[in-house]
């Protein structure tokens, strides 16, 4: 076979799979056409803060909840479980506020 031949065939493979790839871009980046936001006091905020900071506020509170019962002194890793609580009442926040 001649050897131009075979370069073309390379680049003729190879634009394909770059289509490809720039077709599946363009497909995933035409989902995040819209982020949520709410206006608040005349500023846009991401929904997504909105939602980490109250549940960074439920976290704080089932803190002083543990604390006052005592079971906070005997959590194996206090760092790792409030941060789990902080993600799951951001996500629980986000589901029930926009699903």
């Amino acid at each position: 076979m001649d050897p131009c031949a075979e370069i073309k065939l390379a680049v003729a493979e190879g634009a394909g799979s770059t289509r490809a790839v720039i077709a599946s871009f363009a497909t995933f980046l035409s989902g995040c056409s819209s982020a949520p936001s709410r206006n608040i006091l005349g500023s846009y905020f991401p929904t997504w803060m909105i939602c980490a900071l109250i549940g960074l506020a439920a976290t704080v509170a089932v803190r002083a909840l543990l604390a006052k019962t005592g079971i906070d002194a005997v959590l194996p890793m206090p760092i790792v479980v409030y941060l789990a609580f902080a993600t799951a009442f951001s996500l629980a926040i986000w589901l029930l506020w926009l699903a």
